[in-house]
């Protein structure tokens, strides 16, 4: 948006991003009591809403939250945010509300505080990303995509100092997701991506990915990951709804195969970025019109 402020939700007003206030007894500033999600657009209509918002549903349900708004709010709201036809993203936030005090037991009778805005989407890199492999020191409920990321701040910024673009986390002898990511791998020749569960965030673009594997009969399993199969993999790709199918070339300072991007990532990449140009046309069935007239 050109010599204008970006203009973002807060609570019922649609306001410029430096008057977006909330007050220091939030409880997401205080205790990261909230959930938050994370949805691409692409020619104006984002990708996957309806699976998008299902998400934020369960993440809100597993902090026993109830929805603030429905979904035909969500979508007058992500209407006003939307600017152009370029790619970007809609970030939304819910945290359970404003309190009188600094208790960690839920305060009775308070409004959530709810936060959206709209920014573009950086193109990835074609040729490729270093990673790392590093401890996962996260808690255990990795399936709500809770506020509290601390763990994962500090591990992609440990990333961020080797000059790699994501951790790759390693929990009792498996590889299980990025730190801000899923995690795919060619092995032998198929294609693997760890199960759903509460030890991984349920990714919107991993389930794509997996649709897209398995409508195109490429060689699939989703089944763990163990490290030697990663240190010995063909191809290795993180996915997210920024980030897309991301490749990685170097792991641990050290090529992945040959270093370049892979075959089945080339593939892959391809069906997603059709997948996207029909949706800029308005001939996906992944867009706002068909949320409201569900």
């Amino acid at each position: 948006m050109l010599n204008q402020e970006q203009i973002v939700y807060l609570n019922g007003e649609f306001l410029p991003l430096s008057q977006a206030k909330v007050s220091v007894l939030d409880r997401g500033f205080l205790f990261g009591d909230g959930v938050y999600e994370v949805i691409p657009v692409y020619g104006g209509s984002p990708l996957r809403l309806a699976e998008h918002l299902q998400r934020l549903e369960n993440s809100l349900s597993g902090i026993r939250m109830v929805p603030p708004l429905d979904r035909q709010q969500w979508v007058l709201i992500f209407n006003r945010l939307i600017h152009g036809v370029d790619d970007q993203s809609i970030y939304l936030q819910v945290t359970r509300g404003v309190g009188t005090k600094r208790d960690h037991a839920f305060p009775l009778g308070i409004a959530p505080t709810v936060f959206a805005m709209c920014t573009p989407i950086a193109p990835i890199p074609a040729s490729g990303v270093k990673a790392i492999t590093v401890p996962d020191i996260r808690w255990q409920w990795c399936h709500v995509k809770a506020i509290t990321l601390l763990a994962n701040v500090l591990q992609r910024q440990q990333a961020v100092d080797e000059g790699c673009a994501e951790a790759i986390l390693l929990r009792d002898g498996y590889a299980m997701e990025g730190a801000a990511s899923n995690l795919f791998a060619v092995v032998d020749g198929v294609l693997l991506t760890p199960p759903k569960g509460n030890d991984i965030l349920p990714g919107i673009t991993r389930d794509l990915v997996v649709e897209l594997a398995q409508a195109n009969t490429m060689k699939f399993e989703e089944r763990g990951i163990t490290v030697d199969e990663l240190r010995r993999a063909e191809e290795v790709w993180l996915t997210s709804s920024t980030r897309e199918v991301l490749p990685v070339v170097e792991l641990d300072g050290r090529k992945v195969c040959d270093g370049v991007v892979g075959p089945v990532w080339a593939r892959m990449n391809g069906l997603y970025q059709a997948l996207k140009e029909e949706l800029r046309k308005g001939h996906s069935v992944f867009n706002i019109r068909e949320l409201l007239d569900s």
